[in-house]
């Protein structure tokens, strides 16, 4: 199973800067390991306001607690409250095998995004003009995953028994990723929110992150 966890982190008050930077070591060297084992996927920042300290991660593990032990390991776990949500499958998800995905207009310095999408259908729309829609979709979904936009796509829990889909995205910045959403079949029944991603220190997938640097350091 995959999970999307925020991670926030509080570091009380009086703690040393040494403490601080010993943490944060032992910390990329545990997600490095948790990597090498499959369990670590991605990590990103989200916006910030000053002073804030928080991570998303994307992991995987056989269960919730599968990943309750693996998030229990992490040194920053003893600052740190975290928020997991379980991801399952979405019909449009593009295949994870063939994860990175190749790099839209943007280059490697393309930016990414998480997107949630939660159905908005007004009343009295034919159900012929959803059913098209969501053919149309999957479509679209195909295409825009072989240009390199559409990364992943996963299944949210129902909540009030309306599902969401939540997407990770990759555009050469705020404007394309905007015209992507709105030219989408499905668009005019959906409301997303979107939240625009910055690289974590520690991703496994980015080329300097410290998790590699500390793999190669060990090699």
């Amino acid at each position: 199973m995959e999970f999307l966890v925020t991670m926030t982190t509080h570091v009380p008050d009086g703690t040393s800067a040494a403490a601080v930077d010993d943490v944060r070591a032992r910390e990329a060297a545990n997600t490095h390991e948790l990597a090498a084992q499959g369990h670590v996927l991605r990590l990103w920042r989200p916006p910030l306001a000053p002073g804030e300290w928080r991570t998303l991660g994307l992991f995987a593990a056989a269960d919730a607690a599968d990943l309750e032990r693996v998030l229990a390991t992490m040194p920053l776990r003893v600052w740190r409250t975290d928020e997991v949500t379980a991801l399952t499958n979405h019909r449009n998800d593009p295949a994870p095998s063939a994860w990175p995905s190749p790099v839209p207009s943007g280059g490697e310095d393309a930016t990414e995004y998480l997107v949630t999408f939660t159905p908005a259908i007004p009343d009295g729309t034919p159900a012929q003009d959803l059913a098209e829609a969501t053919a149309a979709e999957a479509q679209r979904a195909a295409e825009l995953a072989k240009q390199g936009h559409l990364v992943r796509l996963w299944a949210l829990p129902p909540e009030g028994g309306v599902s969401s889909a939540l997407g990770l995205w990759r555009a050469s910045g705020d404007a394309e990723m905007q015209a992507i959403l709105q030219g989408l079949p499905q668009s005019p029944y959906l409301t997303t929110t979107t939240t625009r991603l910055t690289p974590h220190p520690s991703d496994p997938a980015a080329p300097g992150s410290r998790s590699r640097q500390i793999g190669q350091d060990r090699g």
